[in-house]
Parts: structure tokens; C-alpha cells; sequence
């Protein structure tokens, strides 16, 4: 067999085993799925300590209980607001049924329906009660998953003293210890960067929105905001779809369609600039993911584990790049999901080509007897 056709059967080797990999991922999704969040969010746990550590130079042994605590305050605080101002939400559902039977009429009007339905027929034809089995069950599948979800990040927690006993046990060679290490710190500061990137940029897109929704005194606000900010986890969707959501409730509480056309125009502005200006410099700075990847990653992930995968869709192509990337087989698959042709950079300068490279030339400092001193081991 020639050296071109051997090459060929292994990248086709190559693709079967990401197709079949892809397939178990999709079937044991629920089995997997609260791993994933558990890995998730005890990294992002394990770089809130060290944040503590560094910069707020708090020592390391009470850095992690109290990232864990500070974090469960947050979560608690979050679940809070979510509860407080939606049940301010349902309840002023009862004051806007004249108002929607009025914008209903209107768009009929403007559509040349003669008789308009009123939105009690419309949920009587929508028939909600039988949608309440699914819904029950799907609140019950999320509380169950999240118990298991903290069930496996107190164990990664509590084994994460461990993880260099392991890698030494696994990878005798010091290079080789040293080149897993390094794998594992890309993927963690891959997970991070993307937290702190959609973190900041939610923030913006959260905070302006809240300003131009007290602006022009639309109920909920926090409520609103609230929501845009989690959402805004979702990469590149996200943001474009929470910011359309306060106009749709404007035109049933204003008797107006101008402070809705405001909002519209507004929020989208805000996703606009936040997306297409702030957005690609911060990830150009950190991340090193394709666009088309980072879209059609959100494809893919919600398609095998639905919104946990869509939540988690940029991290997980992260990984899978950097991983790939370390083996010569598969790395022609991590080159073209990086964004600039080079794995195992996070620039966003690209590569450069043969001809433009510089040789440094080679050191010829020696120590006192004249011997080349060898290069220090990466443990």
C-alpha cells in the first residue's frame, strides 16, 4: 500500500470514529449530560478559587471553600430573581387579556380579517392541558438531573487532589506527563476565557437593554434583563433571541406599537454592536475557533443533548480541538476548526507560511565548562 493511500484510510479511519463517537454521545446523552455540567461548572468553581488566590490574595486552602460558597450564593440569588419577578410576570397575566384581544384585533384589522379571534379562543384551540404530562415531566427530568449534577461536582471536587497522582501514574515519562498537563491547562483556560468572554458580553447587552426598558417603563424589567443575561450563554443565537422578547410583551402592555418599535430597535442595536464589534475582538484574543465552527458546534451539540448541549457547545469544540490536535492522525480535523489555522495557538494571528518564518538561530550559550546546558523538564 502506498504512503498516499495509507494516509487516506487513516483520515477515513478518522471520520468513522468521530461519527461513532458522535453516535454514543447522542445515546447515552442522559447518562453523560450531568458529567458534563459537573465538569463544567467545577471548573469554572476551581478558576473563581484561584481568581480569589491571585488576585485577592486569599489564602489557598480557604479559596475553594469560599468560591464554592460565593458560587452557591449567586446561583441561589439568580434562582431568587428568576422566581420573584416571574411570579410578578404570571400574575400580571390576568391584566393583559383585554389588552392581547385588542393587538389581535389590530393585526386582523391590518390583515383584512373581518371577525378576529379573541385569545381565550385561541387557547381553547391550543388545548394547553395537553401539554401539562410533558411539561411535568420535563420539570421532573431537570430537578433529577440537577440533583445529579451536584452529586458529581461535590466528587470531582473532593477528587480533584488526586488528579496528579494519576497523571503520574499514567504517564511515567516526564514529556509525556508534561504534554497532558498541558492539554488539560488548554482545555481549562478554553473553558474559562469562554466563560469570562460570554459573562462580559451578557453583562453588556443585559445592562443596556435594562436601561432602554426603564426607559421607556416597560413592567419587568429586571425580569427582562435577567433573562437576555442568561440566555446570552447560548453562543451566537442567544442574545438575538432574548432581545426580541420585551417588544413582543411592549405591544400588549402599552396601547402603542411606538415604545415596542423603540424596544425593538434598541435591543437589537445593543445584541448588534455587542455581537458584531466586542464580541469577535475578545474571542479573536482568546478563544481559536472558526465562526462557521462556533455556529454549526451549537447545531450539532443541541441536536445530541439539547439545551445542556447548546449551552455547552463552545467549551466541548474547545476540547475536542485541542485533544485532536494532538494526534497527527486527527489533527488535520483540529486545523479546521481553529480559527487561524493552528490548534494549538489561541492568537489570533494566523500561520505563517514556510517562506515567511524566521529561524532564530540556534543559542550558543554554554555554562562555565563548556558544556550546552539541557532544557529544563516541564514538571
Amino acid at each position: 500500500m502506498t504512503d498516499a493511500a495509507s494516509a487516506v484510510t487513516r483520515r477515513c479511519m478518522v471520520v468513522l470514529a468521530v461519527i461513532a463517537a458522535g453516535v454514543a454521545l447522542y445515546v447515552l446523552g442522559d447518562i453523560l449530560t450531568p458529567l458534563a455540567l459537573a465538569l463544567f461548572l467545577s471548573i469554572m468553581i476551581d478558576g473563581f478559587a484561584r481568581v480569589l488566590s491571585e488576585r485577592a490574595k486569599v489564602p489557598l486552602r480557604i479559596a475553594l471553600p469560599l468560591a464554592i460558597v460565593l458560587s452557591i450564593i449567586l446561583f441561589g440569588g439568580a434562582i431568587y430573581v428568576i422566581a420573584d419577578n416571574g411570579a410578578g410576570f404570571v400574575s400580571q397575566m390576568g391584566d393583559y387579556g383585554p389588552r392581547l384581544d385588542a393587538v389581535i384585533g389590530k393585526t386582523a384589522h391590518l390583515l383584512g380579517v373581518a371577525v378576529p379571534p379573541t385569545i381565550g379562543q385561541l387557547i381553547n384551540q391550543l388545548n394547553p392541558s395537553r401539554f401539562i404530562g410533558p411539561i411535568a415531566q420535563g420539570l421532573q427530568g431537570f430537578a433529577a438531573n440537577a440533583v445529579f449534577v451536584l452529586i458529581y461536582m461535590g466528587f470531582l471536587i473532593a477528587s480533584r487532589h488526586g488528579f496528579k497522582r494519576k497523571l503520574a501514574s499514567l504517564f511515567s515519562n516526564r514529556e509525556r506527563r508534561g504534554n497532558a498537563i498541558h492539554v488539560f491547562q488548554r482545555v481549562r483556560n478554553g473553558v474559562e476565557q469562554y466563560l469570562w468572554i460570554q459573562t462580559v458580553t451578557g453583562l453588556m447587552i443585559a445592562v443596556g437593554s435594562w436601561i432602554v426598558m426603564a426607559l421607556v417603563r416597560l413592567d419587568n424589567a429586571v425580569f427582562w434583563a435577567f433573562l437576555i443575561f442568561i440566555v446570552c450563554y447560548i453562543p451566537v443565537v442567544g442574545g438575538a433571541i432574548a432581545v426580541l422578547l420585551p417588544p413582543l410583551f411592549a405591544l400588549v402592555q402599552f396601547d402603542t406599537f411606538v415604545p415596542a418599535i423603540i424596544l425593538l430597535a434598541a435591543l437589537n442595536a445593543i445584541n448588534f454592536v455587542v455581537a458584531n464589534i466586542v464580541l469577535p475582538r475578545m474571542q479573536g484574543e482568546s478563544l481559536n475557533l472558526d465562526p462557521v465552527v462556533v455556529l454549526f458546534s451549537l447545531a450539532l451539540w443541541t441536536m445530541i443533548w439539547g439545551l445542556p448541549g447548546a449551552f455547552l457547545s463552545t467549551p466541548l469544540t474547545v476540547t475536542a480541538m485541542v485533544v485532536l490536535a494532538q494526534f497527527p492522525s486527527s489533527r488535520w480535523i483540529a486545523v479546521l476548526l481553529s480559527g487561524n489555522g493552528d490548534p494549538d495557538s489561541s492568537g489570533e494571528k494566523s500561520v505563517a507560511e514556510p517562506h515567511e518564518e524566521k529561524k532564530k538561530p540556534a543559542s550558543r550559550k554554554r555554562d562555565g565548562s563548556g558544556v550546552k546546558p539541557k532544557p529544563s523538564s516541564p514538571i
